[in-house]
């Protein structure tokens, strides 16, 4: 089983616990997030890939978007495929065309006449970076330890043969601190939690997490954990982020060491930023929610029944 099914899975069955009305008045919230072109929008400005995966991801743990919903969903996705999409566009649309052919039937790229493998090989190569790892855009001279694991695990997810997984691992190994964390970009001094959490995705993925290095990131996640009950993005940033503690939390689960921060301390941060009509914000200091955030929410209080059921 892949990373990305193995922890949709996991998700989905700390969701199941949930209870139903929370899991109603997300679903609502997100529902109405669609906009008419069948995709979903950030905060600001038009649907696009990224924030449509979201929105369905999030769907999924809620409740599964009936039939309407999921066919608007895949025909803006379509259209999307003709488009000259950035690195993370389209690897979002290819979790979301994964994620439409299980809860939905469509087969997004066969409707579409493309081969899905064929189109993901020829689609990522553009973004290979001459270190082994993945970059951004295809103008960025150093790769990133995030867009590799999404490249990695996108591929993995379609059963795609990733060329040179040494090289890959060899990449991200190099990217992590004195402290135990990791970083973004090669030529970065201080550790992240979003980074570190991608390079534990990726080393996982390939079986390369050794005894020595996940003790330094239990550590260093650890760490990360402030009064809020939340965790930061880096040392240097005072407040806790939903994405942040997200991320960091699945990576903790995915080392085996959930406890390794308080979670009762991190599920008061989560249901605090839960909005009375559904949504989440991405910490104290937000006003609104969004899509991509309420992933991040309800993911976070999924796994955490995951991990405390």
């Amino acid at each position: 089983m892949s990373y990305l099914s193995h922890l949709t899975l996991r998700l989905a069955a700390g969701a199941g616990r949930l209870p139903k009305e929370l899991k109603s008045r997300h679903a609502r919230f997100l529902a109405a997030a669609q906009a008419a072109d069948g995709g979903f929008p950030g905060r600001r400005g038009a649907s696009d890939a990224y924030y449509t995966n979201f929105a369905l991801r999030a769907l999924a743990l809620a409740s599964l978007p009936d039939e309407s919903i999921a066919k608007r969903t895949a025909e803006f996705l379509r259209g999307q495929l003709d488009l000259p999409l950035t690195s993370v566009d389209f690897m979002s649309l290819v979790s979301s065309a994964v994620l439409l052919e299980l809860t939905a039937g469509i087969d997004l790229f066969g409707q579409a006449g493309r081969d899905r493998q064929a189109t993901v090989g020829q689609q990522l190569g553009r973004f290979r970076g001459e270190d082994g790892g993945y970059v951004k855009t295809e103008k960025s001279h150093s790769s990133s330890t995030y867009h590799t694991f999404l490249a990695a695990a996108c591929q993995e997810l379609v059963g795609l043969p990733i060329d040179e997984p040494a090289r890959m691992v060899d990449v991200i190994r190099q990217r992590q601190r004195d402290d135990g964390g990791f970083v973004e970009l090669a030529p970065l001094k201080h550790s992240g939690t979003n980074p570190t959490a991608a390079a534990v995705g990726v080393l996982r993925l390939f079986g390369a997490m050794d005894e020595s290095s996940s003790s330094s990131v239990v550590r260093f996640l650890a760490g990360m954990q402030n009064v809020e009950g939340g965790l930061r993005a880096n040392s240097r940033i005072p407040v806790a982020d939903l994405l942040s503690t997200f991320t960091g939390m699945v990576a903790l689960t995915d080392l085996g060491c959930p406890e390794a921060i308080d979670l009762a301390a991190a599920r008061r941060y989560v249901e605090a930023l839960e909005l009375a009509d559904g949504g989440f914000r991405g910490g104290i200091w937000d006003d609104a929610a969004d899509v991509e955030y309420t992933f991040y929410g309800l993911g976070s209080l999924a796994l955490l029944e995951s991990v405390e059921g």
